[in-house]
């Protein structure tokens, strides 16, 4: 986990500006907050990109892909 800002996010990727969050259950009962923490974040330039905890552990293959094509997308 690394603090940016007023925020602490799970997993960064600086060379990339990507940003990994991994969201359990009290993440359904706090979208606002986490829409204004994704406007803060983006408007600083990083790109998000989230899970659900149950994804990760469920389907890790599934949640590597997506990852690998989000740094696809941002080489391009």
């Amino acid at each position: 986990q690394v603090p940016i800002g007023p925020y602490i996010v799970d997993f960064i990727c600086h060379e990339k500006n990507l940003i990994l969050e991994m969201d359990g259950g009290q993440h359904s009962n706090q979208v606002e907050a986490d829409e204004n923490r994704t406007a803060w974040l983006e408007k600083r330039g990083y790109k998000i990109v989230r899970f659900w905890n149950n994804e990760v552990l469920d389907n890790i293959e599934g949640v590597l892909t997506r990852i690998e094509e989000h740094l696809e997308d941002l080489l391009t």
